[in-house]
């Protein structure tokens, strides 16, 4: 009798410690339908899951929208969706939401999860492309009643040490918000000019040491070496830093860090010339009496949606806009670290 062929068992995983620091580790976080106490647990400690987005100033966009059943809306960046579900539900089955976002992995889960909980294509179309395309999607669709634009990086990206945006885990110096386009901010340094990086540093996110950091990385690029990880250009940037009085070195490194990390993605990404097309874009995309709120994170992006609302105000194209900027309260603060620099401003079309 020949001898049944039996399948290997397959040992779960072993979840490790309560609060595992691998982002592969934290599977419960992970998987939020099945673990939501864990979730809750993480999201109560003022901490974001792993995979996971918290949405800003929810409550002070729907405030300032006021959206209606049967209204058409657009989200500039669908993300996780957070701020798509808020909307959503404003609309009571009434109406329709196009949302766009230029990464493939994110969007794709995001419709899943948003499609899973009754909003289907009737009521939401998810396009793949950039949120500067907005004058294509208005023209197919007769124009906007509300607009919102998260200029933000949603934390599920931030968290992945594959796509390389934090310094604080070991990853590939990627960047980039599609990974199948473009090249990453490790290709980018190994062409990169001393002069044209030291613009960079200072222009995309006002770095002090802007200089010193660009010297210092071209060097190590000229004598042979790749600055291909996260790792290797946090050890680049502390050894820059190294001469600063112990007393401030720690806290002056980690801000130096973020701010080379987010002058590299803006520029792999074009966040600055996007932005720049979307805003000229806008008011051509709203319908009379439409509203736009969007949420920046820092200067360089405020100070061009400030000036162009200003602008538009002042030519007509505006009958409103925000004079002074909305910031989230103190409470969604310390429940959510990364709102802390957020800021919002708002636009009503003539």
């Amino acid at each position: 009798m020949e001898q049944e062929t039996q399948t290997p068992h397959k040992r779960r995983v072993r979840y490790k410690g309560k609060y595992p620091k691998k982002f592969e580790e934290k599977y419960k976080e992970l998987q939020p339908e099945k673990y939501q106490d864990t979730i809750e647990h993480v999201i109560r400690k003022g901490n974001t899951p792993a995979g996971m987005h918290i949405s800003i100033m929810v409550k002070e966009i729907l405030d300032f929208l006021q959206i209606e059943p049967g209204e058409q809306g657009f989200d500039a960046t669908l993300g996780y969706g957070g701020h798509t579900r808020a909307m959503l539900e404003c609309l009571k089955g009434q109406g329709h939401i196009w949302a766009t976002d230029v990464d493939p992995e994110e969007s794709a889960k995001t419709k899943k999860r948003l499609e899973d909980l009754g909003f289907g294509e009737d009521l939401l179309t998810v396009r793949l492309q950039n949120f500067c395309t907005i004058d294509e999607i208005a023209k197919e669709v007769g124009g906007f009643d509300f607009i919102l634009a998260d200029l933000g990086v949603s934390s599920m990206q931030i968290d992945n040490p594959k796509r390389g945006f934090s310094f604080k885990v070991d990853g590939p110096l990627d960047l980039r918000l599609n990974q199948e386009t473009g090249i990453s901010a490790a290709e980018r340094l190994d062409t990169i000019t001393r002069e044209e990086l030291a613009g960079m540093l200072y222009e995309n996110s006002d770095e002090p040491y802007c200089e010193e950091l660009a010297k210092a990385i071209t060097d190590e690029i000229r004598r042979g070496s790749h600055i291909d990880t996260t790792t290797k250009l946090r050890r680049v940037i502390e050894d820059t830093l190294d001469f600063l009085p112990e007393k401030e070195k720690k806290d002056t490194i980690k801000k130096t860090c973020q701010r080379t990390f987010q002058a590299l993605r803006i520029d792999v990404n074009q966040e600055f010339e996007v932005l720049y097309e979307f805003m000229e874009k806008l008011p051509g995309a709203l319908r009379p009496g439409g509203r736009v709120a969007i949420l920046t994170f820092h200067s360089g992006e405020d100070k061009l949606v400030k000036q162009a609302l200003k602008e538009g105000y002042k030519s007509g194209i505006y009958s409103d806009y925000a004079k002074d900027v909305i910031r989230p309260s103190a409470q969604e603060c310390a429940a959510n670290g990364r709102a802390r620099s957020t800021k919002m401003r708002w636009a009503v079309r003539a």
